[in-house]
């Protein structure tokens, strides 16, 4: 992507979801990112199940959610 992000006119997640893989693809973005951050630190994340105590409910999402983006940025700040 050279740094720069396309930008949508329209929301088509799908179409947009197709082009993100084919890109990780075609660059081998997640091999890169285990290479790169090969001999640095380890980051561990634990996350219980979601509805142990009860039904799910919209504050899993947003956990859910949290985590993945927190997850995420640990890795990308990893590979700078």
């Amino acid at each position: 992507m050279s740094g720069k992000f396309k930008e949508y006119k329209g929301l088509n997640l799908p179409l947009i979801g197709s082009e993100l893989l084919d890109t990780w693809i075609k660059e081998d973005t997640f091999n890169k990112s285990i290479k790169l951050r090969e001999g640095k630190p380890t980051f561990v994340f634990y996350e219980g199940p979601p509805s142990a105590n009860g039904k799910p409910g919209i504050h899993h999402v947003m956990a859910r959610t949290l985590k993945d983006v927190f997850c995420r940025y640990k890795t990308q700040k990893a590979t700078l």
